[in-house]
Formats: C-alpha cells, sequence, structure tokens
C-alpha cells in the first residue's frame, strides 16, 4: 500500500506549514482538520504546486476512538501512514474554576487523549514503515505549571512526557520520534485561546518547522523552537519548583480585552 504522511491540524498555523513541508519534500499527504473547506483548499495548492497527492478528511478529535476512525479512512483510500504529525491543539486562557466544564474536557479529548489514541492506532504502521516518523507538538508551555491556562499546560506537559517515553521505546527501530514545543508562534491559537498578545514575541511558523527538521536530522527526543524558548525550558526543569510556580505565577496568560 501507498504510504503517506498524516499532518493533523492542518488547516492552519504549523500544522499548515508542516503539509506544506512535507508536500514541498514529495511526500503524499493525508490533512487533516475540522475544517474541510480550508483543507480542499490547501489540498489543492499543494497538488498544483507539488504534484503530490493530498487527501483531505474531517475529524472532529473530541469524538471517542479518533484513531480508528483515520485508520479506517486510510484503509478506504487504500494508503498506510509512514509519517504522523500530531498537531492538532486547542487551548484557554482564564482561571479554572471559570471555566467551562465541556470546554475544559474538549481541551484534553483533543490534547491528550485524541493525540494518544491516534498515536496508537498508526504505531504499528509507523514502524514498519522503511522511514517511520511520530512528531507530537507539545508546547513551551508543557514545561512548567501555568496559573490561567492550567489544563493546556499539563496537557502539554503530557505530550512532552508521553513523546519521550516513546523515543525511547522506539530506539532500535526505523522510527524516529520528536517532541516538538513551540514558543509563541503566529497563528489562530491566540484568538481562539482568548490570551493577550501584548508584549509577545512571536515566531513563524516556518521557523518551528525549521526547527523540528534541523532536530529530527540530530536523532534529538526533543527540541523547543527558539533559542531563548529553548533556555527557558531547561531553567523551568533545573530551577525549584516553587520558584518556578513564583515565576509563571508572573507571566500567566491574562484574558484578552476582546475575550472579556
Amino acid at each position: 500500500m501507498r504510504r503517506v504522511t498524516v499532518v493533523t491540524g492542518a488547516s492552519s498555523g504549523i500544522g499548515e506549514e508542516f503539509a506544506r513541508r512535507f508536500a514541498s519534500r514529495g511526500d503524499d499527504l493525508v490533512v487533516v482538520a475540522r475544517r474541510v473547506e480550508r483543507l480542499e483548499r490547501l489540498a489543492a495548492q499543494l497538488r498544483e504546486q507539488h504534484g503530490v497527492r493530498v487527501t483531505p478528511v474531517a475529524l472532529d478529535l473530541t469524538a471517542p476512538r479518533p484513531g480508528r476512525a483515520l485508520r479506517h479512512r486510510l484503509a478506504q483510500e487504500g494508503v498506510v501512514a509512514g509519517a504522523l504529525v500530531n498537531c492538532a491543539g486547542y487551548g484557554r486562557a482564564g482561571a479554572f474554576a471559570r471555566a467551562d466544564a465541556e470546554e475544559t474536557a474538549r481541551q484534553i479529548a483533543v490534547d491528550v487523549t485524541a493525540l494518544t489514541d491516534l498515536t496508537k492506532a498508526l504505531w504499528p504502521d509507523l514502524l514498519d514503515a522503511e522511514t517511520g516518523l511520530l512528531l507530537n507538538v507539545a508546547s513551551l508551555t508543557g514545561y512548567a505549571p501555568m496559573p490561567g491556562m492550567a489544563v493546556y499546560a499539563a496537557a502539554k506537559a503530557f505530550v512532552v512526557s508521553f513523546t519521550e517515553a516513546l523515543w525511547v521505546e522506539a530506539r532500535g527501530s526505523r522510527l524516529r520520534v520528536l517532541c516538538l514545543s513551540p514558543g509563541p508562534t503566529s497563528s489562530e491559537f491566540y484568538g481562539t485561546s482568548a490570551t493577550s498578545t501584548d508584549g509577545v514575541r512571536f515566531q513563524t511558523p516556518q521557523q518551528v518547522v525549521d526547527a523540528a527538521f534541523r532536530a529530527l536530522g540530530k536523532r534529538r527526543p526533543t527540541v523547543v523552537s527558539g533559542r531563548t524558548n529553548a533556555l527557558a525550558a531547561t531553567l523551568m526543569r533545573v530551577l525549584p519548583r516553587r520558584l518556578v510556580l513564583a515565576l509563571t505565577a508572573r507571566q500567566a496568560p491574562r484574558p484578552s480585552v476582546a475575550a472579556a
């Protein structure tokens, strides 16, 4: 069966940039997101620009067992995953006590449950591929507790830990495993998360994806994009936990005026 690269969250931001980068390398793609119209536009562009096959798949990652649904769809298309980029993510700023319970459940479903289920469903195919790849997108916030964004930061901490463990489990195979942790990035995330952008220095999705490909060339288990972000992640891992909490409390995201 024909091997494809699967990219979730491909309708915008970092996920879209990953889709464009893999297409430029000649990979056939399956692009996954909720907004099928955007996926179809992206697929048409990539087919025209790079001559690759691109299949848009509309998939609700908050639904039970999205991995099983995606694997079934791949079988229908007559393809098998050779690479999986779990880029779909969802976050919302605000105090946990005031958060909507359904929205909190959706964050966990997308950021933790779906990522794990998709990885589990496609893991055998990734291991079997000649040049298999699993790339999970976490966040700089995954390196420390984040008051004001408690669920999102905790979910991304799971992604970091989970992916590092899989990197060890995959040693001795041909499968490359990488956890990518972007810092603030120019994308739709800040608009949907209701987080203030005052004073924030952004990377571009292109810079973030560049960092991922450099790390893949070095067979590293994790990479934090941007030197300043990487230094911050290192400090948050070695400083005393109470000091980290004091620092993150001062930097906690504030709901934006537009979202108030």
